[in-house]
């Protein structure tokens, strides 16, 4: 049975537009996917863009983008990077960067790389030279080195917010070129949050300063 938007009987998401809306004519507004209106909506996706294009979805995101972007090194192939983007997409950044290796570990982002601008730069100098280009400053999210707390810091509204490898963190050639550093207070035994959750505790308190 389906029903709303919900997972019932463990399908996610709605049925065909006739079954989820019987009395009402099936759309069709250019922004209306036919194969979706006929099959259904399995995607993970809020209830104003059921049945869309994937591209008019990106579309009509690109119109509310925050300027906040992510900027991700790929050096390994890191699970943690489709986790990010997946985040990045939750909060509409301005765009995410993948910084390294252009082919990256998709799994964790359940497609919705699809709804952002996504950026490659071969090396931290190509990823600065984006920044210094655009006004944006990088701010590496590391616990180590010389760091503030992150909900003492005042964040730019142009922000880019470095992340690096789960194992590794940032490498020194991307943490170079990052004029500001802050790190994530913690207070148990573990020495170190897993990136994405990092990554996601610091763009929410980038949008506490700025889009509330």
């Amino acid at each position: 049975m389906w029903g709303n938007g919900e997972k019932i009987g463990g399908i996610p998401g709605v049925g065909p537009w006739a079954v989820e809306h019987p009395d009402l004519p099936v759309p069709t507004e250019s922004h209306f996917d036919p194969e979706l209106l006929a099959n259904g909506d399995r995607r993970n996706v809020v209830d104003k863009y059921r049945y869309w294009t994937v591209q008019a979805i990106h579309d009509d995101l690109a119109q509310q983008r925050c300027a906040l972007h992510v900027a991700i090194e790929n050096l390994a192939h890191d699970l943690n990077i489709g986790s990010i983007v997946r985040t990045g997409n939750a909060f509409n950044v301005g765009g995410v960067h993948i910084v390294g290796r252009r082919r990256w570990n998709r799994r964790g982002a359940l497609v919705t790389d699809r709804y952002l601008d996504m950026f490659h730069h071969p090396d931290a100098d190509e990823l600065a030279g984006w920044a210094a280009e655009h006004d944006y400053v990088l701010v590496a999210v590391d616990n180590t080195g010389n760091t503030e707390p992150i909900e003492m810091a005042a964040l730019p509204e142009r922000c880019v917010l470095v992340f690096g490898q789960e194992s590794t963190g940032i490498s020194q050639e991307l943490r170079a070129v990052c004029p500001m550093a802050v790190y994530i207070p913690q207070y148990g035994s573990t020495r170190s949050l897993n990136v994405a959750a990092a990554a996601a505790i610091a763009q929410h308190m980038w949008v506490l300063q700025h889009r509330r």
